[in-house]
């Protein structure tokens, strides 16, 4: 397992100073959890790193910041080390590379790539498929390859996940930990910095929840749009209840809701990062940033319009699009930022072990 050895000394000598400091303990999770440690390692600056959610109150409350000579930017440093995580635990590590690097001229390539496949293998462009979406893409080849594919990709990212919990160290993790992290994890509480008043993201002038709102629409707007898919599959498979579904039923419901909140929210987070203080980010880190979010928001914006415009004459191309979305996005996610969702939470069930034990 490889390390970027200059990357890791820049966050310990970081966490040292901060650790000295203590000024900004009350601000989030990471600054008590520094506190615990005398010394600090390369397992502590992934576990940190991935415990911060890069809220910014602490750049701008910090004396040792820019433009002071220790150069103190927790969220910016810790940010470097977080990408790094994502490369040193994937699985196989090697795929991460051309991701890493160049993520959002990758994502768009490979959508590229699928989409003329699916356009060439379809073939049914010129014809009326009358809403019929088999008509384009057969039934057996929609399941068969998109449902490798996704096991695959959760293969993968199951896989990592757990090299990335034995590095951190999970010894000691009791069922009141998970369910504490996941507390913390659904509320987003380390976003809503000092007496839940929001963080100083993105540019330090006002205190607000905003950037928690929109990573609440698109958290649960992914799991809305998930349900909806699972539910789909049990009316298909087991009740032998096929599509197109009326808008009131269970998968349409779930489904444009979902997607709805899934636009919304990454058009917020986007916009936000537009306007982050240079100082706040690794600016290596925006390119991975800005490939989730366009996956997202491609594929919750085009399964809108499918419901939309299914009866159209437009239906082939959109269908080919979001079905080119969603296979790329099953192919990307294990190299991805979509990893610090998981590396987070796993990182916030090692942190309320630590609490629970200092006690």
């Amino acid at each position: 397992m490889s390390e970027n050895k200059e990357l890791y000394s820049k966050a310990i000598r970081l966490s040292q100073i901060c650790n000295a400091c203590r000024y900004c303990e009350g601000f989030c999770a990471v600054f008590p959890a520094m506190e615990k440690r005398r010394e600090f390692d390369i397992k502590d600056m992934d576990y940190l790193a991935n415990l911060c959610h890069q809220c910014g109150e602490c750049l701008y409350a910090c004396q040792y910041a820019p433009p002071h000579e220790f150069d103190i930017v927790v969220s910016r440093d810790f940010s470097s080390v977080r990408k790094e995580s994502y490369k040193k635990f994937a699985t196989p590590n090697f795929l991460s590379l051309a991701f890493q690097k160049a993520g959002l001229l990758t994502t768009i390539l490979l959508l590229i790539i699928i989409a003329i496949f699916l356009a060439v293998a379809s073939g049914s462009f010129s014809k009326d498929v009358g809403g019929n979406f088999y008509e384009i893409t057969s039934y057996v080849t929609m399941v068969s390859v998109f449902s490798i594919f996704a096991v695959i990709a959760i293969i993968m990212i199951v896989i990592s996940c757990v090299k990335f919990a034995r590095h951190i160290g999970f010894s000691g993790v009791s069922f009141i930990d998970w369910m504490n992290a996941l507390k913390d994890a659904l509320t987003l509480k380390n976003l809503g910095g000092h007496k839940s008043e929001g963080c100083t993201f993105p540019n330090g002038e006002n205190r607000s929840n905003i950037r928690r709102y929109f990573h609440h629409c698109v958290f649960y707007g992914f799991v809305l749009c998930f349900i909806a898919t699972v539910i789909a599959a049990i009316y298909d498979h087991f009740l032998n209840y096929h599509a197109p579904y009326p808008f009131l039923s269970a998968p349409k419901l779930f489904g444009t809701i979902g997607g709805v909140l899934l636009v919304i929210g990454c058009i917020g987070l986007f916009s936000i990062k537009l306007k982050a203080d240079p100082e706040l980010v690794d600016a290596k880190s925006l390119n991975i940033d800005y490939a989730l979010i366009f996956m997202l928001f491609l594929a919750a914006l085009s399964g809108l319009l499918l419901m939309l415009l299914r009866e159209t004459s437009v239906l082939p191309y959109i269908l080919v699009l979001h079905l080119s979305t969603i296979l790329s996005f099953f192919i990307i996610a294990p190299y991805s930022k979509m990893m610090h969702l998981f590396y987070r939470f796993l990182a916030l069930v090692k942190n309320a072990k630590e609490c629970r034990l200092e006690k």
